[in-house]
């Protein structure tokens, strides 16, 4: 009976308001409060360019991107991926008489799993080359997860290089942009046309079934043998192999990249690629008999290496390069109709609340005795412009941006209220035209009405927040995926005739959205 009136009340509230109630809000209900409300102000949408370049080194990368995809709004991508190799050991000895048979490139992008998507392939009659072995074969394909253009002039095709770096990449403390342009030598070190997809292959000998070959899934490309040969095997003894850093002064690393300029771009755990050298060398026994023996050895393109995730734009002709300009400043005063936003260097988007709201709402506080219970900001994606089937963004970045910088702290809803339910970011309709997104800022706009917080504006980013595997809490604002997250949208930004203004909760303009209760 006691908990009555207070049910009663969270019923009057929820059935006076239009908008969504979140855990966050029902948990700063005024319990003395008789009506609830849910209105719009218009706020104050524009682009912050980022003029496409982004910090894109090791510490950035834990996915990086490779390929070329061109659309008419946001105009052409393409990302080829740079690192350093290092030797596995260094003052190695390769035998006597090392000659290389093949040198091999694994990649291992990120593929589609469901069973519809697989495609095995079973070959019983299969003879295993090393000692002409009776088997059965077995390959399991998979298509790579991909953003962009899943065909290319009706095919599913890349032509991925590979070539030698001629400029020193530097120490893994360097901070490196994705702008940064690297000689490469011309000559390439190897080319393999890629249809889309990986395989994982399984050879099983037919006498006991035992396993002769188990490769993972992976894309696999020969490398120039004699290269290798020169470049390494021939210099054993020299102090160019000798250590670490006289090695990556004489063999700086390699760039993987796409022939294409139109397509898909694809995903890749960077220290997952590696290079191995199969060579034979000779092997005298102690009766005098010489026989070549098969060798491996691998280099290392994994971490302790620079990395670098080297992205170049042309928007050349674009609505994005029409609206958003790498001289002018953030057009934070009058703010824009579209926001071009993107990751990867692309742009971002600013958000302020107009002082004139905050006014407004500090004197409903006073007199009216308002308690806000919900507050979000809500983006429409600009279904006019950005109509297409193309995968939208499933999360976004949010900071503080002050008179001075942006705030490096997460926003204080995502600190303060994180036990309690808080998501920062709701999504509605994603596959349609009709998208749009909102962000939760309860506690945000409290301090800034009923507190004396001077924060009234917000950045955002594409891209999400990483997360400590171990505990499984955020790791930080600065750690996120930002540096290759895919993703682009064009959102509704200012309500020229209405910023700081009221409007009608069926506008799509950028907006915030508040439920308050009034006595």
């Amino acid at each position: 009976m006691k908990m009555l009136p207070f049910l009663v009340m969270g019923m009057v509230v929820l059935n006076s308001c239009e908008g969504d109630l979140d855990g966050l809000g029902s948990q700063l209900l005024d319990g003395n409060a008789a009506d609830g409300y849910d209105k719009a102000y218009s706020l104050l949408a524009y682009n912050i360019t980022n003029k496409d370049t982004i910090q894109a080194d090791a510490s950035k990368l834990d996915s990086v991107r490779l390929g070329a995809f061109r659309e008419s709004i946001f105009g052409k991508q393409k990302v080829s991926y740079i690192t350093q190799v290092r030797l596995g050991t260094y003052n190695p000895d390769f035998g006597k008489n090392p000659v290389i048979d093949s040198v091999v490139l694994t990649l291992k992008p990120k593929y589609e799993s469901a069973t519809d998507s697989i495609k095995t392939t079973t070959n019983e009659d299969y003879i295993y080359p090393d000692g002409a072995v009776p088997a059965k074969k077995v390959v399991t394909t998979y298509p790579v997860s991909k953003y962009g253009r899943t065909k290319i002039d009706g095919k599913t095709k890349f032509t991925i290089r590979v070539q030698e770096v001629n400029d020193f990449l530097g120490g893994t403390s360097d901070k490196l942009s994705s702008g940064k342009v690297v000689a490469l030598n011309p000559v390439l070190l190897g080319s393999k046309v890629f249809d889309g997809t990986i395989n994982s292959v399984v050879v099983t000998k037919d006498s006991d079934t035992s396993e002769l070959l188990n490769r993972a899934t992976s894309f696999r490309m020969k490398l120039d043998s004699a290269f290798f040969q020169n470049k390494i095997i021939a210099k054993q003894g020299d102090q160019v192999l000798k250590d670490a850093a006289s090695f990556i002064r004489y063999f700086k690393g390699i760039s993987i990249s796409v022939l294409e300029e139109d397509g898909y771009l694809f995903s890749m755990a960077p220290n997952d690629a590696g290079i191995i050298i199969y060579y034979k060398n000779d092997v005298t026994a102690t009766d005098g008999t010489v026989t070549r023996t098969k060798v491996e050895t691998a280099l290392n393109l994994g971490s302790g290496n620079v990395h670098l995730s080297q992205i170049m734009y042309d928007r050349s002709g674009t609505p994005y390069a029409a609206a958003v300009s790498d001289t002018a400043p953030p057009n934070d005063i009058s703010g824009d109709a579209l926001l071009y936003t993107q990751g990867m260097g692309g742009a971002s988007l600013g958000l302020k609340i107009p002082e004139s709201t905050i006014t407004s709402l500090k004197a409903m506080y006073k007199n009216e005795k308002i308690a806000i219970v919900s507050a979000k900001i809500r983006l429409y994606n600009d279904g006019s412009s950005w109509d297409n089937s193309y995968k939208k963004p499933n999360s976004l970045l949010v900071r503080e941006r002050g008179a001075v910088k942006d705030s490096m702290r997460f926003i204080p809803d995502m600190t303060t209220l994180a036990s309690a339910g808080y998501s920062l970011i709701k999504i509605n309709n994603v596959t349609t035209k009709d998208a749009f997104y909102e962000i939760s800022i309860t506690k945000s706009l409290k301090d800034m009405v009923e507190g004396d917080s001077t924060i009234r504006g917000f950045r955002l980013d594409l891209g999400s927040y990483l997360v400590n595997t171990s505990t499984g809490g955020l790791l930080g604002q600065n750690y996120n995926t930002r540096a290759y997250s895919p993703y682009r949208i064009v959102f509704k930004g200012t309500d020229f005739n209405n910023t700081g203004q009221e409007i009608a909760l069926d506008s799509r303009a950028a907006q915030l959205r508040l439920i308050f209760t009034k006595k």
